[in-house]
């Protein structure tokens, strides 16, 4: 296994909608462990595949919740309702986090690693990390997620940072 490089905004692989995984063998296998491997040594609770340049329908995740980590290949969010604006953060944006208001309950299908189907339902940490990761594989980031006036603010700092105008978050 292997601890890879977290991309950050502004790497074009996180703005593209990555592939759908059609292969399901070792090579996918080798790839979800080296993406839990990731997360964990970030640290994170979720990580999808082009996080680490690869642009495949994959995520991997730990909700705390006590089933420990686990894999979604192909995902998709069937079902969404209520709402909660929760403090999110992103490993590709580093140091940030802001309020964002998503679904409260969501249930994602998808595949496991031998091709089987498989969904996930939850609210709270789970269903957040569910929607965070889907997103990561259409290509958007929690950026696109704010409040239009926030997200100046924030491209604004984020910009400042990246000119050396003012020191790294540390949030």
């Amino acid at each position: 296994m292997a601890v890879f490089p977290i991309l950050t905004r502004g790497s074009p692989v996180l703005r593209a909608r990555a592939a759908t995984v059609e292969v399901f063998d070792g090579a996918l296998r080798r790839l979800a462990a080296d993406m839990i491997e990731t997360m964990h040594d970030a640290p994170g609770v979720g990580l999808a595949a082009p996080q680490i340049g690869v642009s495949k329908r994959v995520f991997v995740f730990d909700a705390g919740d006590g089933e420990g980590d686990r894999v979604l290949v192909n995902p998709e969010i069937a079902e969404a309702s209520g709402s909660w604006e929760y403090e999110e953060g992103c490993l590709s944006v580093p140091g940030y986090f802001w309020k964002i208001v998503r679904p409260a309950h969501v249930r994602a299908v998808g595949q496991d690693l031998d091709g089987a189907p498989v969904e996930y339902a939850g609210d709270g940490l789970l269903g957040r990390v569910l929607q965070h990761e889907v997103d990561h594989l259409e290509g958007r980031l929690l950026l696109e997620r704010l409040d239009p006036d926030v997200r100046r603010a924030a491209l604004r700092d984020l910009r400042n940072e990246a000119l050396g105008l003012v020191p790294p978050a540390v949030r």
